[in-house]
């Protein structure tokens, strides 16, 4: 009796079994999960751009390296803001002299005022002697009783008191017109000297701009500069990549996320680890397609259209993140599979 025939058939029973078996369990996975493979991993990426121009003085990191928060990253050249800041504070020094000669000169104005209300006051005393005396010369003029010339003096004595008595008003008011005027100097100065002081400080932030440190910890990207380069302000020079923050962003199709809800458990299988089992929270649903963040949005009111299935990226926290960032790396390829419920 000739058994391969029957070998074979057994054998091919069992294939087909073992196909039917894990077809159906492919097509009843596919049936009670929504599944996708237009997922990956993300983070915070931060730019290190200079806040002002200058030469690469010196560079601390190399590609890739690990850099802690607040480390220092990258100096640049600042010989001439430090020679511009020692300019400033020698005009600054003379800004300050002409603020204290200015107050001195209105301390001045002020005391000879004083002097000049004094000198008034003394010589309208005068003026009333010699008015005094002048009237009544001329009194004892007209009763033979002094001579010509006695009155005359009296006279004289009479005018010079006035017209002293007018000169001194005329100083007061001159003296009272340099108040104001040698008060408005002083505020020019003053203003002269905050507006250089407010230089100076805009000079030494520039100065501490210089000097560029991490805003967080992660890892440095590929650099872009080279000591001596001459940079401006906003130039990319490197990247931070964030190793302590991940998540997943998945694009599901529209007709996919029907029972989708935040804190809905996912299962995630990356590309690079397919053997790390890894699962997922739903922590946010945009509420706009992919779509309507591209630069030139599709706009279907006019012309022929035709529907294309649009997809909607859903946020993903991964859970356990600490056991598994060793495989998490920003941008690889994720599957994400939910199950229907």
């Amino acid at each position: 009796m000739n058994k391969k025939p029957i070998i074979k058939k057994i054998i091919l029973i069992l294939v087909l079994a073992f196909a039917a078996f894990f077809g159906y369990k492919k097509l009843s996975y596919n049936f009670n999960h929504e599944t996708t493979d237009n997922a990956q991993i993300e983070t915070q990426i931060i730019p290190i751009l200079p806040r002002t121009a200058g030469y690469v003085k010196s560079l601390m990191v190399q590609d890739y390296d690990s850099v802690g928060q607040n480390q220092f990253l990258v100096e640049l050249d600042d010989a001439e803001l430090q020679s511009q800041l020692a300019e400033m504070i020698a005009d600054s020094v003379q800004a300050a002299a002409d603020v204290v000669n200015a107050k001195a000169s209105l301390q001045n104005a002020i005391t000879s005022l004083q002097v000049n209300k004094g000198t008034i006051a003394v010589g309208e005393v005068k003026l009333q002697q010699a008015t005094t005396e002048y009237n009544r010369n001329k009194n004892l003029f007209a009763d033979q009783a002094i001579t010509q010339k006695q009155l005359d003096e009296s006279k004289f004595n009479y005018e010079s008191a006035q017209k002293l008595f007018e000169n001194n008003k005329n100083e007061l008011s001159a003296a009272q017109s340099r108040i104001p005027v040698l008060d408005a100097v002083i505020k020019k100065n003053a203003a002269l000297l905050n507006v250089k002081s407010a230089k100076i400080n805009e000079t030494k932030l520039k100065i501490s701009y210089t000097k560029i440190y991490a805003p967080a910890s992660g890892k440095i990207g590929k650099k872009n500069i080279t000591i001596g380069q001459f940079v401006q302000a906003g130039t990319p020079l490197f990247s931070i990549v964030n190793d302590s923050i991940y998540w997943v962003t998945a694009n599901f199709k529209e007709n996919q996320i029907a029972t989708f809800r935040v804190g809905k458990q996912v299962e995630l299988r990356i590309d690079a680890f397919p053997n790390e089992k890894i699962t997922g929270t739903i922590e946010s649903i945009s509420d706009a397609t992919g779509a309507k963040f591209a630069l030139l949005p599709p706009d279907n009111s006019s012309g022929n259209f035709v529907k294309v299935t649009q997809r909607v990226p859903v946020k993903i926290k991964i859970n356990n993140i600490e056991k598994h960032k060793q495989y998490l790396r920003a941008g690889l390829s994720v599957f994400v599979s939910a199950a229907i419920n």
